[in-house]
Formats: C-alpha cells, sequence, structure tokens
C-alpha cells in the first residue's frame, strides 16, 4: 500500500464518506461523485467497477432490490398495506409501543426467512401508514425496524447476504446457521424491544380519538383490487419459494425477484411506467456509488492491508482472536457496508481457520457473521436494509438524517455486540472447556 494510488483512493473515500455523513450535498451525489473520481484517479477502472463479482457493483443487489420494489409497487395499488396498517393497530389497541412490539417482531421473524432488504420493503409502506393514522412520528419506527431486520437476518443463512457469503467459503448450511446464531437472535430481539422503550420513550404520544376512531375502522374496505391482491400475493409466494429453494434451482436472488416482477406486471392490468416508478433509483445508484468506491480500497489493497494486519493481530489464540474479529468486523461493516467487508474477510478468515487445524463450523466464523450483520446496525450506510429504509423515509417526506439514525445505531450495535461476544465465550470456550 505505498503507491499514491492508495493513499488517493483513502483520501476519496475520507472525503465522500465526510460529506454523507455532514449531509452538505445528498448522500447520493456524494457516493456518484466519490465513485466518479475512484475511476478518474485509476483506483478502479470500467471492468472492475462494472464487471467484477469481489470489488465493482453487486448488480445481484442492485437486481434483488430493483425486482422486489417493483413488487412492492405493485402490491401498494391493491390496498394491502392499509389493510395491514389497520390490522396491526387494531390488534395493538392503538397503543404506540405495543405498536413498534408488533412491528420489531413481525420484521424480525420475516427477516429470518426472508433476506432483511425484501422484509423492509414490505414492512416499511405498513409504517408509514400506521404513523400517519395514528399521527406519530415515522422515524422511530423505521429505524426501530431497521435494527430488527438486521438482527433477524442474523439468525439464519438466507437473512442477511454476509451470511450467505460466509456458509459458501466455510461449507456451513442452513441448520448450522440455526443452531447456532437463531437462539443469540431471539435474544437480541427482546433486548432490542427494551431499548427502543428507552431510546423513543419521548414518541410513544396516545391519542385518545384518533384511537377510537381507527378502532371502527373494517380493515377489509381498504382492499381496492382483489384481484391484483390476488395476483400479487401468489407471485410473492413464488418469489418467496424460489429464495427458498436457491440450493436445489441455482437461481440467484436477483434473477428469481426479477423473474417474479416480469411475471407480475405481465399478468396484471397494472402500466409498466406506474410500477417502474416505484423504483426507489436514488437508492440504488447510492449502492452503486458506494460499491465503486469500496471497490477502489479493496483494487488498491487498502481494505486487503487492514485484513492483513487483523489477521496479525489474531495470530492463533481462539480466543482473543475471535474477540477481535467480532468487534472489528462490527467497526469495520458500520463504516463500508458489511456486504464487501465480508467478502474481503471470508478468504482471511479460512486461512485462520485451517492455520488453527479447526472445521467449518469454526467459532471465526460465527464472530465474522455475528460481527458482520450486528455491526451493520451502526450507522445508516452499514448494511443495505439500513440505506434501503432512508430512501423509502426521504420519499415519503419522512426524511431520516445520519446522525439520526447513527445516535440509536451505535447503542443498539454496542449493546448487541458485548451481549454477543458473551455468548460466544459461554457457548464456544466456557461451557466447551467443561
Amino acid at each position: 500500500m505505498n503507491d499514491w494510488h492508495s493513499w488517493a483512493a483513502i483520501a476519496v473515500f475520507i472525503g465522500a464518506y465526510t460529506l454523507i455523513i455532514s449531509e452538505k450535498i445528498h448522500r447520493v451525489a456524494a457516493a456518484l461523485g466519490g465513485a466518479a473520481l475512484m475511476l478518474a484517479i485509476g483506483a478502479t477502472d470500467d471492468r472492475s467497477a462494472f464487471y467484477s463479482t469481489g470489488s465493482g457493483i453487486d448488480w445481484n443487489v442492485i437486481f434483488l432490490l430493483m425486482g422486489m420494489m417493483m413488487i412492492v409497487g405493485v402490491l401498494k395499488k391493491t390496498g394491502m398495506f392499509e389493510y395491514l396498517a389497520i390490522w396491526a393497530v387494531k390488534k395493538a389497541r392503538a397503543k404506540p409501543f405495543r405498536v413498534m412490539v408488533m412491528l420489531i417482531v413481525i420484521t424480525a421473524l420475516t427477516s429470518a426467512l426472508l433476506d432483511n432488504v425484501t422484509t423492509v420493503l414490505l414492512i416499511a409502506p405498513v409504517t408509514l401508514l400506521v404513523c400517519e393514522r395514528l399521527a406519530l412520528p415515522a422515524a422511530p419506527f423505521l429505524i426501530a425496524e431497521v435494527f430488527a431486520s438486521n438482527i433477524g437476518g442474523t439468525a439464519t443463512l438466507v437473512g442477511d447476504p454476509p451470511n450467505i457469503i460466509i456458509a459458501s467459503r466455510a461449507g456451513l448450511t442452513f441448520n448450522d446457521f440455526l443452531t447456532q446464531l437463531a437462539p443469540l437472535s431471539a435474544v437480541l430481539t427482546v433486548v432490542l424491544v427494551l431499548l427502543c422503550r428507552v431510546m423513543f420513550r419521548k414518541s410513544f404520544l396516545y391519542d385518545e380519538e384518533r384511537a377510537a376512531e381507527i378502532m371502527t375502522l373494517e380493515e377489509r374496505e381498504a382492499i381496492k383490487n382483489p384481484r391484483l391482491l390476488v395476483q400479487g400475493l401468489i407471485v410473492l409466494v413464488l418469489v418467496v419459494a424460489g429464495f427458498v429453494l436457491h440450493p436445489v434451482l441455482h437461481y440467484e436472488p436477483s434473477i428469481v425477484a426479477l423473474l417474479g416482477a416480469g411475471l407480475l406486471v405481465a399478468i396484471s392490468t397494472v402500466e409498466t411506467g406506474e410500477v417502474l416508478a416505484e423504483v426507489e433509483w436514488p437508492t440504488l445508484a447510492f449502492f452503486a456509488g458506494l460499491f465503486i468506491m469500496i471497490g477502489g480500497l479493496i483494487e488498491t489493497g487498502v481494505i486487503g492491508e487492514i485484513s492483513k494486519a487483523l489477521a496479525h493481530v489474531i495470530g492463533g489464540n481462539e480466543l482473543s482472536g475471535s474477540m477481535v474479529l467480532l468487534t472489528a468486523s462490527a467497526v469495520l461493516s458500520g463504516i463500508v457496508d458489511n456486504i464487501p467487508h465480508v467478502a474481503t474477510m471470508a478468504p482471511i478468515t479460512a486461512d485462520l481457520v485451517h492455520a488453527m487445524g479447526a472445521s467449518g463450523g469454526h467459532v471465526m466464523w460465527w464472530a465474522l457473521a455475528l460481527g458482520a450483520d450486528l455491526g451493520g446496525n451502526a450507522t445508516a450506510i452499514g448494511a443495505s436494509a439500513n440505506v434501503v429504509v432512508l430512501g423509502i423515509a426521504e420519499r415519503n417526506r419522512q426524511p431520516i438524517s445520519f446522525w439520526q439514525f447513527t445516535k440509536y445505531g451505535l447503542i443498539v450495535t454496542a449493546v448487541t455486540v458485548a451481549i454477543s461476544a458473551a455468548y460466544v465465550w459461554l457457548r464456544h470456550f466456557a461451557l466447551a472447556s467443561t
């Protein structure tokens, strides 16, 4: 990392990141500007930026988001989200904190079965409608859902993209993740509920008049187009089945999502232009810029040097090594997004596990997964779900600033990572030695 390209890439990334944090200019402009500079200084090139799977735009993520946004856009026209919003509020007796608890639990469970990005795409519109009905600020509820999606996604192989990368490299199965991480994910979801009760306590304002008004509503009347709803739900079920059957079908989630979106547009009466108008194009552009910037750091060897330094610190000590990997992954995932971080660290972790003479289910893999998944909650750009929700909030004129998200994210990350460290020590060292 001695050539000027490396230092220039670091300067560009820090500059763009500073602009994103300060919000002096729009985050999309900052990300695309940083990407353009990475290409201009030669930190990366067109082939690496647009065609490389390891150091360029992750088109699987981009097209997965695009396909699911199109499906959600069609479902919005059916009245389904209004139905779910009224149903949820009535079940919670219109009490704001109960509503938040319900949304957190639903989000966490759904994220474990789907992926966290798909989950927030489905839940966020419901949340916005709930908050509108109850005259509540949407930001605390949306932020809580992001945290829940990242925590819930930790539980399974398909819940968070970093888990898929780790499973592929380590040869881990769906059941491995379920037995190792699902119990911890359940505990952390309960902890999140308690944290939200404290962090957002000023937002739980109960309006008796609005509550009484909502309790008299009939949710079935919200359905505007039953035929389109049936078509949309059938396609959604097929898409979810495609995600689950990935080991058999070998179709990437992005292909499944695009096939589902194309099928729904083809069989419904909704205009293609209307569906495309529902896509969060600024969010997709932000992801593209972010991927290219991080790719510049990978291509110039910056992230590789950081990873090697981490490997050197870890050495052959399993306990201290797993704690360092867990903590460092949480910090780095909050800065550079957990997907490229895991893509970079996976081969290094594999070398460490091999050097320790251990099997694929070694504690180091679980430390990497927990650090990356939970560290994604730290900042507004730490995980894909975070960026998607911020885009949805901005589109609906309920903007959430970088620091508004991050000041809560840092608290949640610190607490959940600390609990995870205790869990790793207890399960893999304290109990294993008895």
